[in-house]
């Protein structure tokens, strides 16, 4: 930061050289009126003499004895991507808890490793045999890909009911009209099997000689689970149901699948579609004479064929929904997602080492961070201002920098950023916000009233008052940089 008292002293002496060479001299025996016309055209004068720059950085020492930040642990920065050189700053190599403004580095990292189009795919097949009746003596089945968005309407993503109907008619349109066998959950492929054609992009957990599906048991209670870790080998003999708990992040089996929404062993999300088709085939007229169960497929599974697939929307529009709206489940989900495409585990700690490595790779500087989850709820993720201010600007070298970009809250229209920057800053600040107890922070971009195109981090830990007190600082500290 500058030195306040040289600005102070330097504008102090160009006014009076000002006055002086204007001639102007203020008498006590003029009007009092007079006398503070010219004072605050003296004022106006030597505020017009200070750069953007030099008044950003007044602005910003003194909201450093700002009763909301006065005892708060905070940093800020204000960088040019073009020069790559910080324009202003306070406290930017301090690690601060960023909250959801992690939610850049899950995101970003996805659309590098992933691509802006990735989808997930969702699958419907049948096996057995159609009679010349529209008679199924067969299952039917649908495979999984740790689709977060299924079932949700997030993102454009379909509802059960908008996908149960199509798979119904897809049905139909198959010829079937009667179905003498279950619908079966696939949980479960062998890696010997080699000639079983699976969803594209599929996502599937290795854990002892067969794969498990990645999910969720979204909204599920834990304590009705009554689930237990096994001690030991869980793979030896056993056909218990088993799957990725979120609650004891391990391995966890049930002696039996129940199949209801609530007391599933298996992710929620193919269950309920599941269920939800099997109870909209009976209403339809499209008897099934089976129930929804799960399977672990054989050595030699049972030949099945293709009836149709349910794609979610692409990578890009759920980064976007996941931005806009900070959705923690959705940021999640897709950590869990980069940690299997980098290598083939769906854990956090693969995501992790997914993004830490991805990050490394892009010329992050790591020196004061901790990458702990993918969505930033945790007080264990650290950043500095300057790392987040720099990562950002590298990105806009990126090809997919336009569709990052576009994923983030516009100040005072879109998203989190809805209710700020509603005057100044009004659609010049595309940034993501985070928030905790006593944690705000925002970091992004702005273009200022020149037409630059600046980077900045905001971060703010600890402070005093309210929510709305510490929003109205995060305002007006960035004021002044629009003027750069």
């Amino acid at each position: 930061m500058i030195n306040i008292k040289k600005i102070l002293v330097s504008s102090a002496i160009a006014v009076s050289s000002f006055a002086f060479s204007q001639g102007t001299y203020v008498s006590s025996n003029y009007p009092q009126s007079y006398e503070s016309q010219n004072s605050n055209k003296y004022s106006e004068s030597s505020e017009k003499l200070l750069s953007a720059k030099e008044l950003l950085d007044i602005n910003l020492n003194a909201m450093v004895n700002d009763p909301v930040l006065r005892n708060a642990n905070w940093g800020f920065v204000v960088y040019d991507p073009k020069t790559k050189k910080i324009i202003s700053s306070y406290n930017e190599q301090a690690s601060l808890i960023p909250a959801s403004t992690t939610k850049l580095l899950t995101t970003e990292t996805a659309m590098n490793l992933l691509g802006e189009r990735f989808k997930w795919i969702t699958q419907l097949e049948y096996s057995g045999n159609i009679d010349h009746d529209g008679n199924l003596e067969g299952n039917l089945y649908i495979v999984g890909s740790g689709d977060p968005s299924l079932g949700t309407n997030k993102a454009g993503a379909y509802s059960y009911r908008e996908i149960v109907s199509d798979f119904v008619t897809a049905i139909a349109e198959k010829g079937i009209k009667k179905i003498k066998g279950d619908i079966i959950i696939q949980t479960g492929v062998f890696k010997a099997n080699k000639s079983q054609r699976l969803p594209e992009n599929i996502v599937w957990l290795e854990n002892g000689n067969y794969y498990l599906p990645a999910g969720t048991t979204y909204e599920i209670n834990p304590q009705n689970e009554k689930l237990i870790a096994k001690k030991s080998n869980p793979f030896s003999e056993s056909k218990n149901y088993y799957y990725i708990s979120p609650y004891v992040n391990q391995m966890v089996y049930a002696d039996e699948f129940k199949g209801g929404y609530l007391t599933t062993k298996l992710p929620d999300a193919p269950s309920y579609l599941a269920n939800t088709l099997r109870a909209t085939m009976i209403k339809s007229g499209l008897p099934i004479s089976g129930k929804v169960v799960t399977k672990l497929t054989e050595v030699q599974p049972e030949p099945r064929e293709f009836i149709t697939s349910y794609q979610s929307p692409a990578l890009s529009e759920i980064i976007m929904y996941t931005n806009q709206h900070s959705d923690n489940a959705l940021a999640e989900a897709t950590l869990r997602m980069v940690g299997f495409q980098k290598y083939g585990d769906q854990t956090i700690e693969a995501g992790r080492n997914a993004v830490m490595n991805h990050l490394k790779t892009a010329s992050f500087e790591t020196d004061g961070l901790n990458y702990y989850d993918g969505s930033g709820l945790s007080r264990n993720n650290v950043v500095t201002p300057i790392a987040q201010a720099k990562f950002l600007s590298n990105l806009m070298q990126e090809k997919y920098f336009n569709s990052f970009f576009e994923s983030l809250p516009i100040g005072g229209q879109t998203g989190t950023l809805k209710r700020m920057f509603n005057t100044t800053g009004y659609g010049q600040i595309n940034a993501k916000t985070g928030t905790l107890n006593k944690v705000k922070t925002l970091a992004g971009y702005m273009k200022t009233n020149s037409g630059k195109t600046l980077v900045f981090s905001l971060l703010i830990n600890n402070y005093a008052g309210s929510v709305d007190m510490v929003k109205a600082r995060m305002e007006r500290i960035l004021e002044p940089a629009l003027n750069l």
